[in-house]
């Protein structure tokens, strides 16, 4: 009876344990925007965060990891990641593009002593919120229209233009 309950006790304490440790990343942290991260570099600094933003600019390997940007349409985070993630990169946000979304976790250093002094975040795990794609330009009508309305001003000048002496 007391070797059932000791193996009980265990298993919950392993259970739990394991819950703790591999779920905390994404169960236990809300996600920070780029503007409370900026502001507030030192309570955040060292700490475990949840950032997410869309991929923009390129994507810069050195070596095994990388460099890539998320905005989050307010700033623009660097994360140093894996070089797995790259995979996972769709579409990078430019004119013609709009990146993907990904939510981050990852430790945040306000000034990594690893990337000479530069605020970043070292990405544990991320995720695809969501897909990128082509941008599809819808053309202006009402500029069109005023374009044509000028160019029509502009031909009736230069046709009257020689009668303006009469």
């Amino acid at each position: 009876m007391i070797k059932a309950f000791n193996v009980k006790c265990l298993m919950f304490s392993a259970i739990l344990l394991y819950t703790l440790h591999f779920t905390h990343y994404t169960s236990f942290a809300q996600q920070v925007s780029s503007t409370e991260l900026i502001n507030n570099t030192r309570l955040y600094d060292g700490k475990t965060v949840v950032y997410a933003g869309e991929v923009i600019g390129d994507v810069m390997v050195r070596g095994k990891n990388l460099w890539v940007n998320l905005s989050d349409n307010k700033n623009a985070i660097g994360i140093w990641a894996d070089i797995s993630f790259a995979k996972e990169i769709s579409y990078k946000g430019s004119y013609k593009y709009k990146g993907d979304w990904f939510e981050i976790t990852g430790i945040f250093h306000r000034a990594c002593s690893e990337h000479n002094g530069d605020l970043d975040i070292h990405a544990l795990t991320w995720r695809k919120i969501r897909q990128g794609g082509i941008v599809q330009e819808k053309p202006d009508i009402e500029k069109k229209n005023r374009a044509l309305i000028l160019l029509g001003v502009l031909c009736l000048v230069l046709i009257l233009r020689p009668y303006r002496r009469l």
